[in-house]
């Protein structure tokens, strides 16, 4: 809340530099800010309540500010996905092997997957075999965020980049 809008009878008012001026009557307090050409804002609703003078327009292009920056050094972690098969080909686990490497490599996460079809669901050992071969070649580069497990007829191996 700001200006009119404070129905406090006094407040505890702080300054446009920061100085603490007292518990002072909300008619008065409004009336330093109009002479300093600001504006009379509402900190905090304790008792008496906190009010700050300043330029309110000014502090939300501050904040606007610190948001935009704080948003761009956010890092943006996306989830790429290799599949793999039970009965796979020594070449295309070193292929698909390679790929996982790349995507740790940038920074994403990795989700290992195996699909079984028709009657491989039956031998599941074997799927968790190439699961646990596949973790084990790419313990350089990653650390297993989430076990192989079962889900319906996939199985999955969730993958993290090993922080630098």
């Amino acid at each position: 809340m700001m200006n009119g809008a404070i129905r406090a009878r006094e407040v505890r008012l702080i300054g446009a530099e920061g100085e603490q001026l007292g518990v002072t009557p909300t008619s008065e307090a409004l009336a330093q800010a109009e002479t300093l050409n600001m504006d009379l804002v509402l900190i905090s609703n304790q008792e008496p309540p906190v009010a700050k003078i300043m330029d309110y327009t000014k502090f939300m292009f501050e904040q606007k500010k610190k948001q935009k920056e704080a948003k761009k050094k956010q890092a943006v972690v996306s989830v790429k996905e290799v599949r793999l098969s039970p009965v796979i080909d020594q070449n295309d686990f070193d292929t698909k092997l390679r790929q996982a490497i790349k995507f740790l490599e940038k920074g994403d996460k990795v989700k290992v997957s195996i699909r079984f079809k028709g009657r491989m669901i039956t031998h599941q050992d074997v799927g968790r075999q190439v699961m646990d071969k596949f973790a084990q070649a790419t313990k350089d580069f990653a650390v297993v965020e989430q076990r192989a497990k079962m889900d319906g007829r996939q199985m999955f191996l969730q993958l993290a980049p090993i922080k630098k």
